[in-house]
């Protein structure tokens, strides 16, 4: 993310590190922040937090790369970068996501697909059914035989 310089042109907004903001961001390009925001950052693309920036939102992104820190909850549709400067408190959900050694994430993580698990609760008291019960004396049948 942001590696080439076209990347860097398509930055459509850029919030600086002696800017501190407060309200709802929406935008449907690439975000940049290095400064402090409150309230809620959406993009349809991807977001960059600098090292130096404080997040006090929620945030939304297709991408985002996060070396800073975070104070809310993160959705990311696709991949998030965790760097190891940063610092997030919330919750995250995303597609994929890759934390560097020495970061902090302190809540709850979710990634990959929403789809649930097919594993089935085993019930160890349960007795076994007339199929399973076959496999069952076959096989103490063997281990009593290498015992011996």
């Amino acid at each position: 993310m942001f590696k080439n310089q076209d990347e860097i042109r398509e930055i459509e907004t850029i919030i600086g590190p002696s800017v501190q903001v407060e309200g709802d961001f929406i935008a449907a390009g690439d975000m940049v922040i290095e400064g402090t925001v409150s309230g809620k950052i959406t993009t349809e693309k991807n977001l960059r937090i600098g090292p130096g920036a404080k997040i006090f939102a929620s945030i939304s992104a297709a991408n985002a790369s996060i070396a800073g820190e975070v104070q809310g909850n993160i959705k990311v549709k696709e991949n998030l970068e965790i760097a190891e400067t940063a610092r997030i408190f919330g919750d995250v959900k995303t597609g994929t996501i890759s934390i560097a050694q020495g970061a902090t994430l302190n809540g709850r993580c979710q990634a990959g697909d929403d789809k649930k698990s097919k594993f089935e609760k085993i019930d160890h008291h349960s007795k076994p059914t007339e199929k399973e019960a076959p496999i069952t004396e076959e096989l103490e049948e063997v281990v009593d035989e290498q015992l011996n």
